[in-house]
């Protein structure tokens, strides 16, 4: 019996996907729950497994084809896997080790082969660090070493110095997520009106208070480490809550005020930068803000944040501080209101009650759309968030 199989069930926020990597062909053995295809769509990339135990008998789409939701893409028959076909296909897909002990997918090694790459050098971000043959098509060679001396004739040595002389140039497709996250970014400078307003914050005190606890939390909340994000959420939530036009957002001709407050934070990935959401965050404690981060982080790194988990947010902040940025001027993310960046924690000398002394300091950026919010609004946001983290008592303290 002839089963379909589908594309997945899109949200509304997502009109359609690119069909990315067949891992069966035509004529394979599956089993039940086995991943058959990856779909990308502008937010993650989907995995359809088998409905059903059976053979693969027809295949509709081809890598790169667009595909809208629900559609089929490919027919399987049911029935028990034989022993047969099943040992050949295991022996045919399952993935196969890289010379520095990585696995490497059969059409990826093909395709590698071909290109003449050395699959150890190509880092995976298939499933378990599996290598793809996306990863192949998207890799970027090292400078070449020199070459060891090697008695070569005169027409070999031209040929190569001919060819370590070229300006080579390797043209790819954008991927799904990517062409999404420039659509947006452009969509944004056309039409709000962006401005950024800049601070800056002594986070002596939060440093200090930190040091001083972070491994009685660890012990005490299972593991979890104590970072500098879970206060920044902390007060960008409380000083939400005495600007709620910050965590505002326009829809059409009306304003919407959100009555909680969905922290978006970003997380750049090898795909692009993701945001997921920690809903209600103005209910989360530090620890569960802590950890909610980390899974987002560790489920990013993996392809597996879902559309639910990064759809929505009413308010985002972004770290480029990890990356050594030591000011920005973070975009928007639509159809929020306003995004705060943080950024490199640096000593500089500052004056503190007549005295030179040198402080670590944190410059903060408010970008937000003027349409919405007044720039009085905005700075006074950003004076509270400043006073806040200077003063971590008041977070706890609610004051």
């Amino acid at each position: 019996m002839a089963i379909e199989i589908k594309a997945p069930t899109y949200p509304e926020s997502v009109q359609e996907g690119s069909l990315a990597t067949w891992h069966k062909q035509v004529g394979d053995s599956v089993n039940r729950d086995e991943l058959i295809v990856d779909i990308e769509t502008d937010k993650v990339v989907l995995e359809v497994v088998a409905p059903v135990s059976g053979t693969i008998t027809e295949i509709l789409k081809a890598e790169g084809d667009i595909v809208v939701s629900n559609e089929i893409i490919a027919r399987i028959e049911e029935g028990a896997v034989a022993a047969a076909p099943a040992k050949a296909s295991a022996e045919t897909e399952a993935p196969e080790p890289t010379a520095n002990g990585g696995l490497i997918n059969p059409a990826a090694k093909k395709l590698a082969e071909e290109r003449g790459i050395d699959a150890s050098q190509i880092t995976g971000t298939g499933k378990g660090g599996r290598i793809t043959k996306e990863d192949v098509v998207n890799f970027t060679p090292p400078t070449a070493a020199p070459v060891a001396s090697t008695p070569v004739s005169a027409p070999v040595a031209a040929a190569v110095a001919l060819e370590e002389g070229d300006r080579v140039e390797r043209r790819v497709p954008m991927t799904r997520m990517r062409s999404r996250i420039a659509e947006r970014l452009l969509e944004v400078t056309q039409t709000t009106a962006s401005l950024t307003t800049f601070n800056e914050v002594d986070m002596t005190a939060l440093m200090d208070l930190r040091k001083q606890y972070k491994e009685e939390f660890t012990k005490t909340h299972n593991g979890t480490r104590l970072g500098f994000m879970g206060f920044f959420v902390k007060a960008a939530v409380e000083a939400l809550k005495r600007f709620p036009s910050v965590n505002a957002s326009i829809d059409g001709s009306d304003i919407v005020y959100h009555g909680y407050q969905d922290v978006g934070v970003a997380v750049s990935t090898e795909r692009g930068l993701v945001v997921p959401v920690l809903r209600n965050a103005e209910n989360m404690s530090i620890a569960n803000i802590e950890n909610g981060i980390y899974d987002y982080a560790m489920k990013a790194r993996d392809g597996k944040l879902t559309i639910d988990e990064m759809t929505g947010g009413t308010f985002t902040i972004t770290n480029g501080g990890v990356y050594g940025s030591l000011i920005s001027t973070p975009i928007i993310n639509p159809p929020q209101s306003a995004i705060l960046g943080m950024h490199k924690i640096q000593e500089r000398p500052m004056a503190v009650n007549g005295q030179v002394v040198v402080r670590p300091m944190m410059y903060l950026a408010l970008s937000y759309d003027h349409r919405l919010i007044d720039g009085k609004g905005a700075v006074q946001f950003l004076v509270t968030l400043k006073e806040l983290l200077e003063d971590p008592a008041k977070i706890l303290l609610e004051i």
